[in-house]
């Protein structure tokens, strides 16, 4: 049989027989905290509480049911059911991935959630929630995204001069770190240019470092790298002669040098350096026509004049009318562009003293220099005699009789300053 059916019963036989008690307040009256009652009494009796009252229990909004929400007044003066109107609460919010929210009252009915983001990440969704009469809450699809690039500050590096005799500069900086403004990873540095320590060649570099996070948030940084090579005004080869430069030629550092052609003497200085103020050391180079001396009181103060300038040729002879003599001379003047080329100069002895005489191109030597010559160099005037000196004046070859041009040419072929020489004459284009 069913519950309330019983109850109505008992309640029934009370009310008919000697347990009736006419209106009188049985049960304890209903109190609902955060809601109200609405009782209906057997006999519609004035209190609410009369035995077989039966109550039904309405909650506020916000609030729900815990217990019965009807309860009858029984015999036993208890009410047939525990009621309680309990605020709403909704599920716990989920937490948004590096940020939060607070809450005005933690997850009751009404409590309003304000969601926040950590430094660095930006609220995407809903800013907040309120938790509803439904146990919902009426947001919190939000989350925290990292939009912000990250933060770079590239080295300032300023002019570097190229050191002296070359055109690059060695370049050096320290790399910069990129710093997240959210979770302060970053994934990778990308550097698009040479790397620091390289050697740089004049004129301005750009460069530039780029970082990126792991939400793949990039930012890029760009210097400059200045390599500055410190030149002097460029020197012109002088007439008659040719100019040799290692390096760039006008590069601080670099070394020229000038070499005359035959018949010229250097005047000047013979090599000049580009200097850090961008001035050439020594004096300015000329070649001019070589003056001989025929003047000078001894045979060596004569050969001193073609001290590292020329080699010397010198010829002697008993007279004139040598046939060696004619012949050697007969050679060598279809030779003179050769002799030129290797910067000889041809000294001719000729007679016996007091009458012999001296010649060097046009000019005379007078008899008692020329007889110094041959007492210096050991040459016997009765005989032909020949001698070939180098630009230091060592005795490098002697010959008897007469030789041909080309043979003289091999021999001062193979001393170690002529191999130079000959470089210096091709690339200056100087040829017979």
């Amino acid at each position: 049989m069913d519950t309330w059916m019983c109850v109505y019963m008992i309640v029934g036989l009370q009310l008919s027989g000697s347990f009736a008690y006419d209106g009188v307040p049985w049960c304890a009256a209903v109190k609902v905290k955060h809601g109200h009652v609405s009782c209906q009494t057997p006999r519609g009796e004035r209190n609410k509480n009369v035995l077989g009252t039966r109550c039904k229990i309405h909650c506020k909004t916000g609030y729900e049911m815990h217990g019965s929400s009807e309860i009858l007044c029984m015999a036993s003066k208890q009410w047939s059911g525990n009621y309680a109107c309990r605020e709403v609460r909704c599920p716990k919010l989920a937490m948004p991935s590096n940020g939060g929210y607070k809450c005005s009252d933690g997850s009751y009915f009404n409590s309003r959630c304000q969601f926040f983001c950590s430094p660095g990440y930006t609220l995407r969704g809903d800013l907040s929630a309120s938790c509803q009469s439904s146990r919902t809450w009426s947001g919190g699809n939000s989350m925290c995204v990292d939009v912000d690039p990250p933060v770079i500050k590239c080295p300032n590096i300023k002019e570097k001069t190229a050191e002296p005799g070359k055109l690059t500069a060695k370049v050096t900086w320290d790399t910069p770190e990129g710093k997240d403004t959210a979770d302060g990873i970053l994934t990778d540095v990308i550097l698009k240019g040479k790397p620091s320590g390289s050697h740089f060649p004049e004129g301005n570099h750009k460069l530039s470092y780029t970082v990126f996070d792991r939400a793949e948030n990039k930012a890029t940084c760009r210097f400059n790298v200045r390599v500055r090579v410190r030149r002097c005004t460029p020197l012109s080869v002088p007439d008659n002669g040719w100019m040799k430069c290692d390096s760039a030629g006008d590069n601080y550092g670099a070394t020229c040098e000038f070499r005359c052609l035959g018949g010229y003497e250097l005047r000047g200085s013979a090599a000049r350096v580009c200097q850090f103020n961008m001035e050439w050391s020594g004096l300015e180079t000329s070649c001019a026509p070589m003056n001989i001396n025929v003047g000078v009181r001894s045979a060596a103060a004569l050969l001193d004049q073609f001290y590292e300038k020329r080699r010397i040729l010198i010829i002697s002879a008993p007279s004139a009318a040598n046939h060696y003599y004619r012949f050697q001379m007969t050679n060598l003047q279809h030779a003179q562009c050769g002799l030129d080329l290797r910067h000889v100069t041809v000294i001719e002895l000729v007679g016996v003293y007091p009458a012999q005489i001296g010649r060097i191109s046009h000019r005379l030597i007078p008899p008692g220099l020329a007889l110094q010559l041959r007492l210096l160099l050991q040459l016997s005037q009765n005989s032909f005699n020949m001698v070939l000196l180098d630009k230091q004046g060592v005795d490098k070859q002697r010959y008897t009789f007469p030789i041909t041009a080309a043979e003289i040419f091999t021999t001062i072929d193979t001393f170690p300053l002529r191999t130079e020489e000959a470089t210096l004459q091709k690339e200056a284009g100087q040829s017979c």
